[in-house]
């Protein structure tokens, strides 16, 4: 018997002792993830993953995508989407420019897609409203209520360009004000907007 089953085996033989029900374990998980799970979460905690389909067949459980699901009686919050475009994307993603000053309502920024950084390629089929960017390892990132993120202060530099400079920097000293940016990082984003 290898170790992975030893280990459902115990599982398994612990969640019927307890009572404890797979449903409330996914529950407990989407709790923590703005109501999304894996299946790889859900493993890592107990339910074997053949089990999140039957629990989806039999109601409050939606499938979102593959090895994604929501749990349907977790009230929606407006960072939901932002998680969800995460879990798609998959491990070492983040949010990038944009999707970062529309997480902390920065920059008047009204987006169509919600961009995802990831340093490596990605084969999942994703929906036309997130879109990809690859960037290097090296990329810094930081997280923000739970959420994978570029450093508001790199994001607001990155936008340069896409966004008008006089929103830049009504968002810049919003950030600040905010505490969003230290003073070293307010002084690297307006010298950045200057260049």
């Amino acid at each position: 018997m290898s170790a992975l089953a030893k280990y459902y085996r115990f599982r398994y033989s612990f969640v019927m002792a307890t009572g404890t029900k797979y449903r409330q374990i996914v529950r407990e998980l989407a709790l923590d993830h703005y109501g999304y799970v894996t299946t790889k979460q859900a493993a890592e905690a107990g339910v074997p993953p053949v089990e999140l389909p039957k629990l989806a067949a039999r109601g409050g459980l939606e499938s979102v995508a593959y090895g994604l699901y929501r749990v349907s009686d977790i009230p929606p919050t407006p960072r939901d989407q932002f998680a969800e475009a995460l879990l798609r994307v998959g491990i070492d993603a983040f949010l990038h420019g944009e999707s970062v000053l529309a997480l902390f309502g920065l920059a008047d920024v009204n987006q169509r897609r919600i961009k995802v950084a990831v340093p490596r390629r990605v084969r999942s089929r994703l929906p036309a409203t997130i879109e990809v960017i690859y960037v290097k390892e090296t990329t810094r990132v930081t997280t923000y209520f739970g959420l994978a993120a570029q450093p508001v202060a790199d994001a607001i530099i990155d936008c340069r360009g896409r966004i008008e400079n006089e929103r830049l920097l009504a968002a810049t000293k919003q950030a600040r004000a905010e505490g969003l940016l230290t003073a070293t990082e307010l002084q690297r984003v307006r010298k950045g907007l200057r260049e």
